[in-house]
């Protein structure tokens, strides 16, 4: 592959990713945010794939196999599972409403330029135009986590922001050694699972997963 078509392509898969992370702004279906985080899980491993092959890193293709069964179909199911169980549908009031989420999600996507430019300019690798893409999916995943109300919401946030942290880490050092990748899968599974607990203790307590209700803990 020529370096100029593999950094054309890098470009075009992280452009996916952080795309897939903005539509779940525009959405108020809550089964349509997890739908667009397994777009956006498929994308990253479709990510993975390409600098695998462009890099000739075959722990990569591991990786992209990984992210393929655990997070485009593994945690999507068991989303729509709990979600099914708490029967809570719609993200009806978020703290941010749609257009003036988009409109940050835009200034986060030039911030995220600007702060990558030094890191841009110090990488030679053919992966770098992917880099500022990827820390805007980080922000992209922090606005969903504090900008909606819903418990599902926020974990499908932080679940976006994890996304973007591992595109970070494929893009800007052609991938980590295959153990440490192994250990965040693993960590993310388990502070997954806790939080889908917590979602459950949350509807049983108040019914509803709505986590304004957690103030009234203060009292």
């Amino acid at each position: 592959m020529a370096p100029s078509q593999f950094a054309l392509l890098c470009a075009l898969t992280s452009s996916l990713v952080l795309l897939a992370g903005i539509a779940i702004l525009w959405r108020h279906s809550i089964p349509a945010y997890i739908d667009s985080f397994a777009r956006q899980s498929f994308f990253l491993a479709l990510a993975t794939l390409v600098v695998a092959a462009g890099s000739g890193t075959r722990e990569l293709y591991l990786v992209a196999a990984l992210v393929f069964v655990v997070k485009v179909l593994v945690i999507p199911r068991l989303l729509h599972r709990v979600l099914g169980a708490v029967r809570a549908d719609l993200e009806v009031h978020p703290y941010v409403n749609v257009p003036f989420s988009l409109a940050i999600a835009g200034l986060l996507t030039m911030a995220a330029y600007a702060v990558a430019d030094p890191v841009m300019a110090l990488s030679d690798h053919p992966t770098r135009s992917g880099i500022p893409l990827a820390l805007a999916v980080i922000f992209v995943g922090l606005l969903i986590v504090v900008s909606r109300r819903s418990a599902l919401t926020q974990i499908v946030g932080f679940l976006v922001m994890e996304n973007g942290i591992a595109l970070l880490a494929v893009l800007a050092a052609y991938g980590i050694p295959l153990i440490v990748e192994l250990g965040v899968f693993l960590d993310v599974l388990l502070g997954f699972l806790v939080m889908l607990v917590f979602v459950h203790r949350i509807r049983e307590t108040f019914e509803t997963i709505d986590v304004d209700h957690l103030r009234k803990l203060r009292h």
